[in-house]
């Protein structure tokens, strides 16, 4: 500790705890500062904050169990089927979509094409005009992946002849299940809907899914936490980039294809897609964080998130100590770079189901280990360092096999607490693709961004109705 006379032999510097702006007035008459980088926390409801206070003991403890089940979880690919034959409560006349619940009037541009494109390749509508009448009409009923167990990127549309990759949580036994993976450009999940998007589709049922289910049937089972283990140490932080992870998996279905396969030609065509896409694995890291994450669903007064997901209007999260409970609020437009002819003003507000990887851990949350994602919207390293190691603040955990080499193989930030969210004023940090904001056009760019505040303040408030110590 510093004495008193030490104080006043050394320089003085102003502390400055106030807005960035007020550092810059001292900066100009050249007095040394530090600025600290605080921000008052969330307003909520005074009563329900104070509740939260009285309850601290029950809440730590339900988080640690939360977070226990989640480091133990041990998510493995397991098969594919049909969507029709193994998503929970799925209809012939249901779609499922990405995020928060949500309404055909309601729906952004990218989510209404998807839907579009949906019925087209199911044969519910032969036109455009008659799929968008068939949408509106009721006959067709909305419903959000998560729900079902599920999860999908960007519009995150499951309809029931789609083939999805089924999980299995080895360690509590509960499934998931996501769609596979188009690739790029003009593709279902950005909202695009035209002849080549369908027809891709119905390759990827006819071909691509009958060959890998044959594979993933011989090897019995894919350790995907071992994959996604093995992939940060390879620049991935499986979200935004999934090259790494791509390939290991590769390297792991390419033996069982070219064996149960029957065709050559048939299997060369599945592996040079699969080779060609280089987020093939996002369909495999999003459904492996909604079945670990799924586990830890229920445990009362837990401030943890099980779910943070958005539908392109609406930013939603879930807790597991509030249940099947929405909050939500606007979605935000990332921060990004754009292909070029496009702007922000063409973007739409934050769409997908892929923020289930941040909610695990990964994606954003783990972006230190993926420090080309930032150079991508022009940041740096440092803001990559930055990001994660801010992410700490609010988690209530660090993964036990997710690890950052740069951070010294730091196990990366997992388990968001929403009660530290609202205290410290600092909101979970996404990497994203950016879709346009009309149907049919597709992905323009990719960026990051925050998650808003008002599902948090939500969610705060909400878990603070439930919280009870019997």
């Amino acid at each position: 500790m510093m004495s008193v006379n030490q104080l006043f032999s050394s320089e003085l510097k102003v502390v400055n705890i106030g807005l960035p702006a007020f550092r810059q007035a001292l900066d100009d008459s050249g007095v040394p500062s530090v600025q600290v980088d605080w921000k008052p926390s969330i307003e909520v409801n005074a009563t329900l904050a104070n509740r939260v206070k009285m309850f601290r003991p029950e809440i730590e403890k339900a988080n640690a169990k939360v977070v226990k089940i989640i480091l133990s979880g041990m998510p493995q690919l397991v098969g594919l089927e049909r969507a029709i034959d193994v998503v929970p409560s799925m209809t012939t006349d249901m779609l499922l979509h990405a995020g928060p619940p949500i309404t055909w009037d309601r729906m952004c541009g990218p989510m209404r094409g998807a839907m579009i494109g949906a019925l087209l390749y199911e044969r519910r509508a032969k036109t455009v005009e008659e799929a968008e009448q068939l949408a509106a009409s009721g006959a067709i009923s909305f419903s959000p992946c998560h729900e079902h167990a599920s999860v999908g990127p960007m519009a995150g549309i499951i309809s029931p002849s789609m083939p999805v990759f089924v999980l299995r949580n080895e360690a509590h036994g509960n499934f998931a299940y996501c769609t596979l993976n188009e690739g790029l450009g003009k593709v279902l999940r950005y909202g695009a809907y035209s002849e080549p998007v369908i027809q891709k589709l119905r390759w990827m049922e006819e071909t691509l899914y009958p060959v890998l289910k044959k594979a993933v049937a011989k090897l019995g089972k894919v350790d995907l936490k071992n994959i996604i283990a093995q992939a940060l140490h390879m620049g991935d932080e499986v979200h935004n980039r999934n090259r790494a992870a791509t390939s290991i998996f590769y390297r792991a279905i390419a033996p069982a294809i070219v064996t149960t396969c029957d065709d050559p030609t048939v299997a060369a065509e599945v592996l040079e897609f699969i080779n060609h896409n280089d987020h093939f694995f996002l369909n495999l890291s999003m459904p492996a964080s909604k079945v670990t994450l799924d586990a830890a669903r229920g445990v009362k007064n837990s401030s943890v998130l099980v779910v943070m997901a958005r539908n392109g209007t609406d930013f939603g999260i879930q807790l597991s100590g509030t249940g099947d409970e929405w909050f939500t609020g606007p979605a935000d437009v990332p921060d990004a770079l754009f292909f070029p002819g496009f702007t922000r003003a063409d973007a739409n507000p934050d769409i997908g189901d892929s923020a289930i990887t941040e909610t695990n851990g990964l994606g954003g949350f783990a972006i230190a280990a993926a420090p080309a994602i930032v150079q991508f919207v022009g940041g740096s390293s440092d803001d990559a360092i930055r990001y994660t190691q801010q992410m700490y603040e609010i988690t209530a955990g660090e993964n036990n096999a997710y690890q950052i080499p740069y951070l010294n193989f730091r196990g990366t930030p997992t388990g968001i607490d929403a009660i530290k969210v609202v205290e410290k004023n600092i909101l979970p940090f996404i990497d994203t693709g950016v879709a346009h904001k009309e149907p049919g056009v597709g992905q323009i760019g990719a960026g990051v961004l925050n998650a808003p505040v008002e599902p948090f303040r939500k969610a705060f408030e909400g878990l603070a109705r439930h919280l009870t110590k019997k």
